[in-house]
């Protein structure tokens, strides 16, 4: 008897996990809303200004000629990611130093000893184009534009949103690409069903207390958007804001339910939200 009672104590254990297990989301989904309009630009190196110079026309180029649309293409379209090769840094050498967080797909990412994204096909044509060989510096996103300030790199290629504060330490070229910031939630999350513009789910998240928890990536808006900083600190939202060094790690702990939502780039997250699902 005491076997049989032990066996069923077990088994109603095991039902417990299973539960529990299955009751946990596996999959995200991003709410398709702009929550901000932004610009990127790249930041060079203020004791530079010939190299902005050079850059400012080489964006003009490539946006006059059709080759950025080919770049996108080859992140949103059908075509296929070009592979990018970093040199080893010799500073006998004429070398393109690009500072960058390789983890911001479509953007920066790494894949093996490659690289690849928008920002790193961009990397290698200016390269070319200034006759000069391509070194590529991944570090976190929070160190890019102060290693550029701090004149151990040329220029900061990394998704790079304009903002005032930045500009302390580079000087943005011409603008190249416009972006915003999206939610993710977990599937099944209704949330946010009934908002159909950015300020109805700002006032959602007005609404929370700092019982929400909301992940972004270390240093990008995301992260001011949530700490009520700069351009947003009239969000006035009393959640509780958790940083992490990519946007993945974010979106992972969001599926482990330990934070409730996400507030990421609108391009990155929507990368992140399917390489992840692919996975459940």
């Amino acid at each position: 008897m005491k076997k049989l009672l032990s066996l069923l104590a077990v088994a109603t254990l095991l039902v417990c996990v299973c539960c529990a297990c299955n009751s946990a989301p596996k999959t995200a989904k991003v709410i398709e809303i702009d929550l901000t309009q932004e610009e990127y630009a790249f930041g060079v190196d203020k004791a530079q200004p010939e190299l902005l110079t050079k850059v400012n026309a080489f964006v003009k180029k490539i946006m006059d000629d059709g080759t950025f649309d080919d770049i996108c293409n080859n992140y949103f379209g059908d075509g296929t990611p070009v592979a990018v090769k970093s040199a080893a840094y010799d500073a006998s050498k004429d070398q393109l130093v690009v500072a960058t967080n390789a983890a911001f797909e479509p953007f920066e990412y790494k894949d093996g000893d490659s690289y690849y994204g928008i920002d790193m096909e961009i990397a290698a044509l200016l390269a070319k184009e200034l006759n000069m060989e391509l070194v590529i510096n991944n570090m976190d996103f929070d160190a890019v534009c102060l290693t550029v300030g701090q004149h151990k790199a040329d220029i900061a290629m990394a998704g790079l949103t304009v903002k005032e504060e930045r500009k302390e330490h580079v000087t943005f070229s011409d603008t190249y690409y416009y972006a915003s910031q999206r939610i993710i939630v977990a599937e099944g999350d209704d949330t946010f069903a009934e908002c159909d513009t950015a300020d109805k789910i700002l006032a959602k998240l007005q609404t929370m207390d700092n019982t929400t928890n909301i992940g972004y990536q270390n240093g990008t808006t995301g992260a001011m958007y949530v700490a009520n900083e700069g351009d947003y600190a009239s969000n006035n939202l009393k959640v509780t804001g958790k940083g992490y060094k990519n946007g993945s790690l974010a979106v992972q702990d969001l599926l482990n339910g330990n934070i409730d939502y996400v507030v990421i780039d609108s391009a990155p997250a929507a990368c992140i939200v399917k390489a992840i699902n692919a996975l459940a």
